[in-house]
């Protein structure tokens, strides 16, 4: 295509093709690396550098959307303060949920894992991401609509940006405290903005523990036609 056939709207895409041998060595680099990839509750209070967690972001905002709506708004936090009022929040609905709310099924799944209402690591991680998903978008004729395909947007940009503090040598937890109302009244965020991650994001502690785990094989989790 020439420029002079470049629609309206439209620019030519940037695309590099790379030698087959050298696409299969990034493959299996970057397998590699994502498979030493653990999630751990135990976290260092080491300092982090805000400018890897907004590289984090941006890189987690390259994410496909529907229609490009980008319906996410990241918010990170590392005022002690306030992750002190996030964790006291969070602890108090999660005691609830294990004493009230947790059905059997999902009590049997995370009991080997060792977790309880305890939220250490929001306060203990040097920074707190929670990200919310938009429900609708202010149209251009100033009228609300809905967003398309928010939850999957959302879910995509959450793996980017957990595919991003790895790499950069740090880890980070997906905690999913529900009810989850108490974030956007505790971080000011609007109505049409819902909670859907909180995730301490920093160095491990020294005396850091995980589950010994071990992750399905490809053919557990892929089917092929060739």
């Amino acid at each position: 295509m020439t420029e002079v056939d470049i629609e309206p709207g439209f620019i030519t895409l940037v695309f590099e093709q790379t030698a087959p041998e050298e696409m299969l060595s990034r493959a299996k680099s970057f397998y590699h690396q994502m498979n030493e990839r653990r999630t751990t509750r135990h976290f260092s209070s080491q300092e982090v550098p805000r400018e890897l967690i907004e590289l984090a972001i941006q890189t987690a905002s390259t994410a496909p959307s529907g229609a490009h709506l980008q319906p996410w708004t990241f918010v990170a936090i590392s005022n002690s303060q306030l992750k002190t009022q996030i964790r006291v929040a969070a602890e108090q609905e999660e005691l609830r949920t294990y004493e009230e709310r947790m059905p059997e099924a999902w009590s049997e799944l995370i009991r080997p894992l060792g977790t309880d209402h305890v939220k250490e690591h929001i306060t203990t991680a040097p920074w707190t991401i929670v990200l919310f998903r938009h429900s609708k978008r202010l149209r251009t004729n100033g009228e609300w609509g809905p967003t398309y395909y928010s939850q999957e947007s959302c879910g995509i940009a959450a793996g980017l940006l957990i595919a991003s503090i790895h790499n950069m040598g740090l880890t980070t937890l997906t905690h999913t405290p529900s009810p989850m109302n108490f974030l956007r009244e505790l971080l000011g965020r609007p109505d049409h903005e819902h909670a859907m991650l909180l995730m301490p994001v920093g160095y491990p502690s020294d005396d850091a523990q995980v589950p010994n785990l071990q992750r399905k094989s490809l053919e557990e989790v892929s089917t092929f036609f060739d």
